[in-house]
């Protein structure tokens, strides 16, 4: 385990309401599935460069999970209704990993997208390095990190573009409406570009 995992494991474990979110998504019996992006992020930037987490600011619950078997928008709605169900406080929003190639495009726009084929590839693809980053409990309530380009823009507070599906169009907007600056204090910026 590295620095960085061990830093951030202290991080969600210290997290009622994550390990509670994580539990959930583990005994929800959707497959390969994890928490990431915003709600992630958020919990990090809040304790180390904001005042503290508040899960009442969570905009949504990013849950990926992988099955290749059922592709349709509506198992999407069935998968966060599922865990509305289990916990109705977070804003859950499941988004089945194999799929996204069937609404990419249509979304979004360009041309379009590969198959993923694992939750490891679809998280590659996220649009800031710092959010690139999912995390789950296994069934021994160990923490899994999914975290292809590794954790550092994440723990130092490090809005940065991620290229790799994202262009710099989208991603101005998404810094204009998240406002990393201004919600947490101390994160640094790397305009796109």
């Amino acid at each position: 385990m590295t620095t960085g995992e061990s830093e951030l494991r202290g991080l969600v474990t210290g997290s009622g309401w994550m390990i509670r979110a994580l539990t959930v998504v583990r005994d929800s019996g959707l497959p390969d599935a994890w928490i990431g992006a915003g709600a992630l992020r958020d919990l990090v930037w809040g304790e180390r460069y904001g005042d503290g987490f508040d899960p009442t600011t969570v905009r949504d619950v990013d849950v990926v999970f992988f099955d290749p078997t059922e592709l349709s928008r509506e198992a999407d709605d069935r998968a966060t209704a599922r865990l509305t169900a289990a916990w109705s406080e977070p804003p859950w929003q499941a988004r089945n990993q194999a799929a996204v190639h069937t609404w990419y495009a249509a979304k979004f726009g360009g041309d379009p997208i590969t198959p993923y084929r694992s939750v490891a590839e679809a998280v590659a693809t996220w649009p800031e390095y710092a959010t690139a980053v999912a995390v789950r409990l296994d069934r021994a309530d160990r923490l899994v990190v999914c975290a292809p380009y590794g954790l550092a823009d994440l723990l130092g507070g490090v809005w940065r573009h991620n290229p790799a599906r994202v262009d710099i169009a989208h991603s101005r907007q998404r810094l204009a409406r998240h406002r990393p600056a201004q919600r947490w204090p101390g994160v640094t910026v790397v305009e796109p570009g």
